[in-house]
């Protein structure tokens, strides 16, 4: 049995059935997604859901759904399922439906009487190109199929509603047809790799819902065009292949274009697998530029995800390829933005105040994997010159102190990952000495020095030391408060909430802190935010404490930094677990690995998502699949090999 198997019981209960959904990608923005049973539940849900840099930034949803029907004897069974006003679903198509597996790619089978029906999807890769294929198993009677493609194009941040501008009319491709409803759009060529007949009945199907639209405030009814249908014989053991891409495709090569996609898939057999798929899902290529988007649906590349998550996405899982790649336009971006041109710039939130350190981490985790002469050759000048820039005031939101510590400005606009806004100012205005930053200031110091000695320039780095040593002991003046470290320091004032921010101290390669003062951050992180999901973003003891991601945008936002909890803090914490505890403290982390392998099976099947609530039974919210998540438990799996090892 496949490792992700969802059997008939799970699938018609609709409760269970549309919680849980999938999500592929083709490695160049492009994706296709929906609920195991098919029955489209967001705005960004999609058979084909591409970016359009000619029309904007975000995605599009061009193919919302394929409905299929299954014809014997005259009788017909529709497959396919939608949600309209009432809570009424039609055409329950997922009362057919006997299983769902992803072992490889994704297949559901269906069974209406004596007919067995399989379906396959996949994304072609680097290609906006969605293949679906369907193979009759069993049937004892002549069996007809019918397709009805239901037409959005749209941005996955609007909804498509009944209008006079659509156009509606069609051209002949071979063995199907093409369509653009809307100026500036491409056609969308839909193609079978049999010949089939094409009746064109154009109608709108009306007012369907989107009900995680509706949880989240925003509208969520839609109309959407139906041009009319496909139909064909299909035989006993016979495979068709439907095509859905902005180019029109040679039908005949279609089985060939399968079968060569299959070859680069891999299987999902437990959860790093599962992860490893996850990870690569996230790799965007545009043109000559290689990126790490921050997530799906809605993320694109952002600097500080995208740095926080190669290492584990990239390194971790033997794509060196991808490193070097994403590495390349990295440090291009990161050039131009240190010498004020910023005109090409992808990489959202490039001047945040932690991006630049974070970078300089990710060439530490480099180090680790290939050697610290190889980080050294490749890294160590553009590491002294992040350094320099911060030392000679020129980043925009980094002030350096005589003090040796680091001041920013978090109080128009989010200084750090805790960005949530209300009325365009942080909800959670955290400004002036930051925690996290000023730890990861420290380790950049002293890792730059590392580099810059061992490339032989004893006297930069010594200066470097120096530096990093006033740095540390005003770290530890300021932030300990005798018990655990303040969240930031502005002025007089010295924020005592519990957060999770305070871990990366303990975390990174250098902490600022000695031993005892370590473990001691750790036991109050342990205490009061750890869960089976990571880290809370604050404990509950704190009367801001909202731990429940729910709501409109505005009460999400509100919450959103203050008590759900962030999987992607697991990482700090287990490698300052295990800095700690060292081997005794293996056991307890393979305990905590269980509570994220649950999740394999749940939000979105084979990754994990951006949060989850702060209490039980901590149900996931957010992006469905996000970066930072799956690098920092793929980080975590493979400290745990590691140790294993040793």
């Amino acid at each position: 049995m496949s490792y992700l198997n969802f059997d008939k019981t799970l699938l018609i209960n609709l409760e269970k059935s549309l919680s849980k959904e999938m999500i592929r990608t083709n490695r160049a923005g492009a994706y296709n997604s929906s609920t195991l049973i098919e029955c489209n539940t967001r705005k960004y849900h999609g058979q084909l859901v591409v970016p359009l840099p000619e029309i904007d930034d975000s995605n599009h949803v061009l193919l919302s759904s394929l409905d299929e029907t299954v014809i014997q004897h005259g009788a017909e069974f529709n497959l396919g399922i939608h949600k309209y006003e009432g809570n009424n679903f039609s055409p329950n198509g997922h009362k057919y439906i006997r299983q769902f597996d992803c072992e490889v790619i994704s297949r559901t089978i269906y069974r209406v009487g004596g007919v067995v029906l399989s379906k396959e999807r996949m994304l072609v890769s680097f290609e906006p190109r969605v293949l679906i294929k369907y193979t009759l198993l069993e049937a004892h009677s002549p069996t007809l199929l019918r397709f009805k493609p239901f037409l959005a194009f749209r941005s996955v941040n609007a909804l498509s509603h009944e209008n006079d501008n659509a156009d509606k009319s069609y051209q002949i491709d071979p063995q199907g047809i093409s369509m653009c409803l809307y100026e500036k759009y491409p056609c969308l060529h839909m193609q079978f790799s049999k010949r089939n007949t094409y009746h064109h009945e154009p109608d709108w199907y009306r007012n369907i819902e989107y009900y995680k639209e509706q949880e989240r405030g925003y509208e969520y009814k839609e109309d959407l065009l139906v041009p009319g249908y496909f139909e064909m014989p299909i035989k006993k053991g016979e495979s068709i292949i439907f095509s859905a891409g902005i180019t029109a495709t040679h039908p005949r090569k279609l089985n060939e274009l399968w079968e060569t996609e299959m070859k680069r898939r891999n299987h999902r057999v437990d959860m790093f697998s599962c992860l490893k798929n996850s990870a690569q899902q996230f790799y965007k290529r545009e043109e000559s530029k290689t990126y790490l988007l921050a997530g799906y649906p809605w993320f694109g590349a952002r600097a500080r995800d995208q740095f926080v998550s190669l290492p584990s996405c990239t390194i971790c899982i033997d794509r060196m390829d991808y490193f070097d790649d994403i590495m390349k336009t990295s440090l291009e971006e990161v050039e131009a933005f240190m010498n004020g041109d910023n005109s090409n710039i992808k990489l959202q939130g490039i001047d945040d105040p932690d991006v630049l350190l974070w970078l300089i981490w990710v060439f530490q985790q480099y180090a680790k994997y290939a050697t610290l002469e190889k980080a050294t050759e490749k890294f160590e000048k553009i590491a002294a010159r992040i350094i320099t820039y911060i030392r000679k005031q020129n980043h925009p939101n980094l002030l350096l102190h005589s003090n040796g510590l680091l001041f920013v400005n978090g109080k128009e606009k989010p200084a750090t990952w805790m960005n949530a806004i209300e009325n365009g100012r942080p909800i959670t205005p955290r400004t002036g000495y930051v925690v996290e930053i000023n730890a990861l200031w420290y380790n950049a110091l002293k890792f730059t020095s590392e580099m810059t000695r061992n490339a032989g320039n004893e006297h930069a780095a010594d200066l470097m030391d120096y530096q990093a040593e006033i740095a540390r002991q005003s770290f530890v003046e300021n932030f300990w408060n005798g018990t655990y470290l303040c969240d930031y320091i502005d002025g007089d004032y010295k924020d005592q909430e519990v957060r999770p921010n305070m871990i990366l101290a303990v975390a990174l390669p250098y902490s600022p802190l000695d031993r005892q003062q370590q473990k001691a951050v750790l036991d109050i992180t342990t205490k009061e935010l750890l869960t089976p999901k990571g880290l809370r973003s604050l404990s509950p003891k704190s009367g801001s404490y909202r731990p429940n991601y729910v709501g409109g945008m505005l009460e999400r936002n509100r919450n959103y930094h203050n008590g759900p909890v962030w999987p992607c803090t697991f990482g700090a914490f287990a490698t300052s677990y295990l800095k700690i505890y060292k081997q005794s403290g293996r056991s307890f982390i393979e305990r905590m690995l269980t509570g994220f392998e649950a999740e394999m099976s749940e939000l979105c099947i084979g990754t994990l998502p951006e949060l989850f609530d702060g209490n039980p039974p901590y149900k996931g919210h957010g992006g469905m699949s996000f970066a930072m998540s799956v690098s920092e438990v793929l980080r975590v799996l493979d400290i745990m090999k590691k140790y294993e090892n040793e």
